[in-house]
């Protein structure tokens, strides 16, 4: 194999897209791969590296010069670092899935995948498998962040203008009101009441807020908190039934991509348990590696819960019927993301006028309640 002069390598260019509008800085910082701290390496990092590395495979360069290019592309040193370690333990004689799996940056799902396309001849593929599920998995959450971006940004300034009225406004027509004596009517006298209510509550408010977050973010780990908030969740109207899509979706396209890489069922069911982080398709899947031990089939196992859809079910049927399992998940995956994509757009194209509607009658029935008192008090003058 001809050695690779590294000096000659130049970095790829990418052209940066013409400004579209006032919003698209922050419509490009919201689409940010973001880890909150992960331990992991970042999803954007991951589908950069698996796509990179299966292109180079596929012509011919070998794995340590692979790298050398992958590394020469990095503009962070602790980048540079991460992927010198595997380089010099697939140099050490270790297999490219274990160099991977003793970094920690990687999950099982990717180090299993990985095992098995080095163990089957077929890693190049497994790569391209790996690049394209992570790639699908950024363009959905950058989807769902685009369409929920504008009507999350009006919502909050909505908020922000009815408490600046209830704090600042009501109380200054109110002080007026006092001095001028007189029975207010109904509707003033309640907006006065919730402005009040509002000035003496709002520590305490800020505080119990406080209380909530905290408790959430201490017991947000355990079995019985998640099984109540995801239960909760699926219940929320619209909300509820678009998180559960975009799990499935990941269900199915891991299933797909491990069958297809010839793992076990059992054992892809089991890598998955361990990497989805959606309480229903995680404790379920518990259940279903029980029931396929003792010889029920996939599907007569997964129709017992409830958040296995009765279409899916019967695809997964005619795959385990006609032997091939992947290519059926790979059809329920597409469906999947098809239709949170659609939804993602009509829940966003609903939101912006309701959200809208409802600022304009919240302001409206303030200001409406502050110039009632005035108009009555110039009708008695005259």
């Amino acid at each position: 194999m001809p050695s690779i002069d590294l000096s000659q390598y130049e970095k790829k260019k990418i052209a940066k897209p013409a400004k579209t509008g006032g919003n698209s800085g922050l419509t490009s910082l919201l689409n940010r791969d973001i880890s909150f701290g992960s331990k992991e390496l970042s999803d954007k990092k991951k589908e950069s590296l698996y796509l990179e590395l299966s292109s180079l495979l596929r012509a011919g360069i070998n794995l340590k010069s692979s790298f050398e290019l992958v590394m020469a592309d990095q503009k962070k040193e602790k980048d540079k670092v991460l992927f010198k370690s595997i380089q010099d333990a697939v140099l050490n004689g270790t297999t490219f899935s274990q160099a991977l799996q003793q970094t920690g940056k990687f999950s099982l799902y990717e180090v299993y995948s990985l095992q098995i396309g080095e163990e089957t001849g077929k890693l190049v593929e497994v790569l391209q498998d790996l690049a394209k599920f992570y790639q699908q998995k950024i363009k959905q959450r950058r989807k769902i962040i685009s369409s929920l971006t504008y009507p999350v940004v009006v919502l909050s300034t909505s908020l922000g203008a009815v408490f600046f009225m209830l704090k600042f406004v009501v109380p200054m027509f109110g002080n007026v009101f006092k001095r001028f004596g007189g029975r207010l009517p109904w509707i003033t006298e309640k907006i006065i009441g919730v402005s009040n209510a509002m000035e003496n509550s709002l520590w305490p408010a800020i505080l119990i807020l406080i209380l909530v977050i905290a408790f959430i973010f201490s017991f947000r780990k355990t079995e019985k908190f998640r099984g109540i908030f995801s239960g909760v969740l699926l219940r929320t109207p619209l909300i509820g039934n678009l998180v559960q899509k975009i799990y499935l979706a990941r269900f199915c396209n891991s299933m797909r991509l491990l069958i297809s890489a010839k793992l076990p069922l059992l054992r892809a069911i089991a890598l998955i348990r361990q990497m989805i982080r959606y309480y229903p398709i995680e404790s379920s899947l518990q259940k279903v590696e029980d029931d396929i031990m003792q010889g029920k089939s996939l599907h007569e196992s997964l129709q017992q819960f409830k958040v296995y859809p009765a279409k899916m079910i019967q695809l997964v049927k005619v795959g385990e019927e006609t032997n091939q399992l992947d290519y059926f998940f790979g059809i329920i995956s597409g469906q999947y993301i098809e239709e949170v994509e659609y939804k993602t757009s009509t829940l966003s194209s609903i939101m912006e006028p309701l959200i809208i509607i409802f600022l304009g009658l919240v302001v409206g029935v303030i200001l409406i309640s502050m110039y009632l008192p005035l108009v009555q008090m110039s009708g008695s003058i005259q």
